[in-house]
């Protein structure tokens, strides 16, 4: 089930969901054409041994792994998710929060993946554990929201709390099937951290 969009029309338009998704594309260059991707991504991506052998040097890779991909196909699929759900969630939690909030849930998730792979020397990358905070917002914002989603060739609105909750299964299925190079427990964290921290930084009266 891809998303095509959401039938959801935000109130005021989305400053840092374009941002993020121009300084993500600028990354890709800069890693892929610039530079050797193998070596920035070792440089700066989140490596789970070398962040818990030295937390207070490694820190900063929880936040600049997450704007590294590994190819252009993870990179549009995580900026299309992003697109398609990012604001909402920015629209009510307001442009500072929302920052804040999906730096935040970046760590998280990467945090989550490094507590499952403790002892892992593979660099993690990608901002699908940002945005798998964004999709635990938006399910605990805009439960009833419908999604409008590619089924075979047939495009049909599922509520966003059947989407998202099929989409939170899957990766509970998924990272115990055995599928390689994908960081499960990212999602799986990030999706948690998100319907968390969207509670914390959203606005007392929408809260109400």
């Amino acid at each position: 089930m891809f998303p095509l969009y959401d039938i959801n029309r935000p109130r005021r338009r989305a400053v840092w969901v374009p941002v993020l998704v121009v300084a993500n594309l600028a990354a890709f260059v800069w890693e892929w054409v610039l530079n050797e991707p193998a070596a920035v991504i070792y440089a700066y991506g989140f490596i789970p041994a070398q962040f818990f052998a030295d937390p207070l040097a490694e820190w900063p890779t929880l936040f600049t792994s997450m704007f590294l991909h590994g190819g252009i196909g993870h990179l549009v699929g995580n900026m299309w998710f992003l697109w398609v759900f990012g604001d909402n969630v920015e629209d009510r939690l307001g442009h500072g929060r929302f920052l804040l909030f999906y730096l935040l849930g970046g760590a998280g998730a990467a945090l989550a993946q490094g507590l499952v792979s403790f002892g892992s020397d593979g660099p993690m990358i990608g901002a699908s554990g940002a945005i798998s905070a964004v999709l635990g917002a938006y399910i605990v914002l805009y439960p009833r929201a419908l999604i409008v989603s590619l089924l075979g060739f047939f495009p049909i609105p599922i509520p966003a709390l059947i989407y998202l909750g099929l989409w939170f299964l899957l990766q509970f299925y998924q990272s115990f099937s055995g599928v390689p190079g994908v960081a499960f427990w990212a999602h799986i964290g990030g999706f948690v951290v998100g319907m968390v921290l969207v509670r914390v930084l959203a606005p007392a009266w929408q809260r109400r």
